[in-house]
């Protein structure tokens, strides 16, 4: 049994009201809004263990950072070429996880898509 955690669910829930796919950074600047003595590295193992415990996404979106997603339901994800911004996108799950499995020997657990494109803001400005 895990431990309460008021850090913990406090990084949980601020993941969950938004959409924006933060750096821990990000996290900690808005949590040390609500809980001014959290310390980095506690966002840093909190942020760890949540996604260990499959309740947090980590997602490498090619800018050399590590992002999170309090949205664990299947989803996909939309990098903008020109802005950087990460778009969820939510559509029928593809059965990649079924199709790559006839191909492999080992067990598939799951997988994550990237799509790349330029956003509607940044197309309007074309």
């Amino acid at each position: 049994m895990v431990k309460y955690s008021k850090q913990r669910e406090l990084i949980r829930e601020n993941l969950l009201s938004r959409y924006d796919h933060p750096t821990a950074d990000d996290v900690y600047a808005s949590v040390k809004l609500i809980l001014p003595n959290i310390s980095l590295g506690t966002v840093y193992r909190n942020l760890s263990f949540l996604v260990e415990q499959g309740e947090v996404l980590s997602l490498k979106l090619g800018d050399g950072k590590e992002h999170f997603d309090g949205h664990t339901e299947p989803h996909y994800h939309f990098i903008c070429t020109e802005c950087g911004k990460v778009e969820d996108i939510f559509m029928k799950e593809l059965q990649i996880n079924k199709i790559a499995q006839d191909h492999f020997d080992g067990i598939i657990k799951g997988h994550q898509t990237y799509y790349y494109g330029i956003c509607p803001k940044c197309n309007k400005k074309d």
